[in-house]
């Protein structure tokens, strides 16, 4: 959708104008690569990978959960024994954009909820994937919310 109209971009997405200004707007807050845990900074590698292949033009909670069960993390050791399920789920819940994604991708209000609760909860530390499980979960939202509930993740609150 490069190149249109917010109100063109809002008729292809079935919602209003500002709908999609308010879910494509750039993070509100950029994080310093010292405001990060190098685990989490290798998560979000992860994180912008799946969504690229699957052609999607933001980060959404699904995108996040995604990164963060991709390698050995603080996250991925907590959810031991969950972690296989949690993936099948989401592959079943990923779906095939039609966009080029872009070198800089947007993350959805949910996504952004879910790192600034991290970030809270970091407390003046590097954010972990702890954390940030953390966060995804305490924002009930979205499908990594859903998808912890319905596997019974255990998370810590």
């Amino acid at each position: 959708m490069h190149g249109r109209s917010w109100n063109e971009i809002g008729a292809a997405l079935g919602v209003t104008r500002q709908a999609a200004q308010q879910r494509y707007l750039a993070p509100h807050r950029r994080y310093a690569p010292e405001d990060l845990a190098d685990e989490l900074r290798t998560a979000m590698a992860a994180m912008k990978d799946v969504a690229v292949r699957h052609r999607n033009n933001y980060i959404g909670t699904e995108h996040v959960l995604w990164g963060l069960l991709a390698g050995d993390n603080s996250a991925s050791r907590l959810l031991t024994g969950h972690v296989d399920d949690l993936r099948e789920r989401l592959e079943a819940r990923l779906t095939t954009g039609a966009s080029q994604a872009a070198e800089r991708i947007a993350w959805t209000p949910y996504a952004r909820k879910a790192i600034a609760i991290a970030e809270e909860i970091a407390d003046g530390r590097p954010i972990t994937c702890a954390d940030l499980l953390t966060g995804l979960s305490r924002v009930g939202r979205g499908v990594a919310a859903t998808l912890l509930t319905e596997t019974a993740a255990p998370i810590p609150t």
